[in-house]
């Protein structure tokens, strides 16, 4: 009996380590798992502090919802590519081209809704090319998108002949420019946008299939998925969803130019590689893309209020990137 109390007593130590390993693992795994919404939290309140009246104010939190509102939208179409293990490098120039398309269709004198019509069609043709690229001729998708993201850039001065376009009807910027319940129409949209993703994502059949073919291509192929088939389809969406957001952003700027939305595709990669650090195995997801998209929303107006310059901005986006890839290359390995 004695020797069985010197025995529990002797493993005792051994065990207060274990579990404090264990509550240290545990925190760790909740720092990791709700890092981007702490960041997202902190950015709030620092920017907050060094700007109450500024930053806080509703007019201000209401300009940030606008500022990121097609950020949001083709954010959400890299989303969607990127859900199948496959990256767009096209959606900003897919997004300028199909912008500067519909402005020009206006004026040659086509009405507005069919202008509009016609320019979501180039985005989903310039997605179906992407994905025709990768899916079915099996070229990289890095490959695939660079050439088609240099192609469209040189479509989309020949459209607009290297100038700015203007002088769209007026009924046209109705898109960018009204509000709904005081919140501006390009919120609206994207709002939109991302609740159709993110119920396609998780509630059909389509998304499932998207996301066993970015988890596995080849387990999905063995379960009865046509990879080719949802992979060209998942660059088709992309397309027509960057489309959309090069319109609506054409329509608030009231012009159009050859590189009006070419930015936003590192912008849009830098939202949803920090909302990969969102979820347990590392996939893109549309709720960590949101967030991520606030953080880049939140930085950039909270550095333009407290008066730092864009070229110190470009370079925290840049580290804002590299962060984000290591976090999710982390959570992908311990998945």
């Amino acid at each position: 009996m004695a020797t069985t109390e010197t025995v529990s007593a002797a493993q005792l130590p051994q065990d207060q380590p274990d579990e404090a390993r264990e509550e240290r693992k545990s925190f760790s795994q909740v720092v990791l798992q709700s890092g981007t919404i702490i960041a997202l939290v902190g950015l709030i309140v620092i920017f907050g502090v060094m700007s109450p009246s500024g930053f806080l104010s509703f007019g201000n939190l209401t300009n940030i919802l606008a500022q990121v509102a097609i950020l949001t939208i083709i954010a959400g179409a890299q989303t969607i590519v990127m859900v199948t293990g496959h990256f767009d490098l096209s959606v900003g120039t897919t997004a300028t081209l199909s912008g500067a398309s519909a402005s020009a269709f206006m004026l040659s004198g086509l009405p507005v809704p069919v202008a509009i019509i016609l320019g979501l069609l180039v985005g989903l043709g310039v997605g179906m090319i992407n994905g025709f690229l990768v899916a079915f001729l099996n070229i990289s998708a890095i490959v695939a998108t660079l050439a088609t993201l240099t192609t469209v850039g040189g479509l989309a001065f020949i459209v607009t002949d290297g100038t700015t376009l203007y002088g769209m009807p007026e009924v046209f910027f109705w898109v960018g420019q009204s509000r709904i319940a005081g919140l501006p129409m390009p919120v609206v949209i994207a709002l939109v946008v991302a609740l159709v993703i993110w119920v396609v994502l998780k509630y059909t059949t389509v998304g499932r299939r998207w996301y066993a073919v970015g988890g596995n291509a080849d387990v999905a192929r063995l379960s009865g998925v046509s990879v080719r088939g949802n992979v060209f389809w998942a660059f088709a969406l992309a397309g027509l969803v960057s489309g959309l957001g090069g319109i609506v952003l054409v329509s608030r700027l009231s012009s159009a130019s050859a590189t009006s939305a070419n930015d936003y595709m590192m912008l849009a990669v830098a939202a949803v590689f920090l909302g990969m650090t969102l979820s347990n195995s590392g996939q893109a997801n549309l709720g960590g893309t949101l967030v991520g998209v606030g953080i880049i929303g939140v930085l950039q107006n909270g550095l333009n209020i407290v008066g730092v310059n864009t070229y110190v901005q470009q370079v925290l986006t840049g580290i804002i990137i590299v962060a984000a890839v290591l976090l999710s290359s982390f959570k992908s390995r311990r998945a």
